[in-house]
């Protein structure tokens, strides 16, 4: 039943627009004086939105990212640098 691994695929324009929405997101954090990186990763961790400022939209912004692709691009840019 479980046997197959599942996979993942994203094409090229739905990376980048991640990409330029994490920007957004990342910019806006530092912006209000916070710690982009460990705010971004305390969302990820509890999917809790608070984590993120709603400065320039910032909030809203992270609740139309799966959290999954997220980390999908994350650990691949990782691994590719």
């Amino acid at each position: 039943m479980f046997d197959k691994t599942m996979t993942f695929s994203m094409d090229d324009s739905e990376e980048i627009k991640l990409k330029q929405t994490l920007t957004i997101i990342y910019d806006a954090l530092l912006q209000k004086g916070y710690n982009p990186i460990n705010q971004i990763v305390g969302y990820i961790l509890s999917e809790d939105p608070t984590y993120i400022t709603t400065h320039n939209n910032a909030r809203n912004l992270i609740r139309h990212i799966d959290r999954d692709v997220l980390l999908q691009v994350l650990v691949e840019s990782y691994l590719k640098n």
